[in-house]
């Protein structure tokens, strides 16, 4: 399976992102009302800035206590981005995501963003490739 096909897999509700300049906690409120564990860093919702994770706010947190609420996303993003094409493998991504521990990549065609996919999309698109094998192979030996 390749990433297009997990895109098509999606819901088409859109990639959230958030400004660069936009504080924590509204990066916080994003993350918690729309129950994503990532928010795309971006200017203009199309160029990625980079990621904003549920890890880099719990590390802050960490350091600083809640007074890094009023910190700019921009000095706690993840600002070195791993992206993929809508044409690499679903495999591809996932020993991609796991040699880099993070679990959100954004699909980018042009300099351009056309998507976000998470790990668990990923593990979803292979399971279903996984069980179709599974399936074709059954029929196979039983002779459908």
């Amino acid at each position: 399976m390749i990433v297009q096909q997990i895109l098509s897999m999606k819901p088409q509700t859109g990639t959230v992102t958030i400004a660069p300049s936009a504080t924590l906690n509204e990066a916080v409120e994003i993350l918690s009302a729309h129950r994503i564990g990532a928010v795309v860093v971006s200017v203009d919702g199309r160029t990625v800035a980079g990621i904003l994770s549920e890890r880099d706010v719990v590390r802050e947190l960490g350091k600083y206590g809640t007074s890094c609420l009023t910190k700019k996303v921009d000095q706690v993003m993840t600002s070195k981005i791993v992206s993929c094409g809508r044409s690499e493998t679903a495999l591809d991504v996932l020993q991609t995501m796991t040699d880099g521990r993070f679990r959100h990549m954004p699909v980018i065609e042009g300099g351009q963003m056309i998507g976000l996919i998470s790990i668990g999309d990923v593990v979803k698109a292979r399971l279903a490739e996984l069980a179709a094998e599974k399936d074709a192979l059954e029929g196979m030996i039983k002779g459908y």
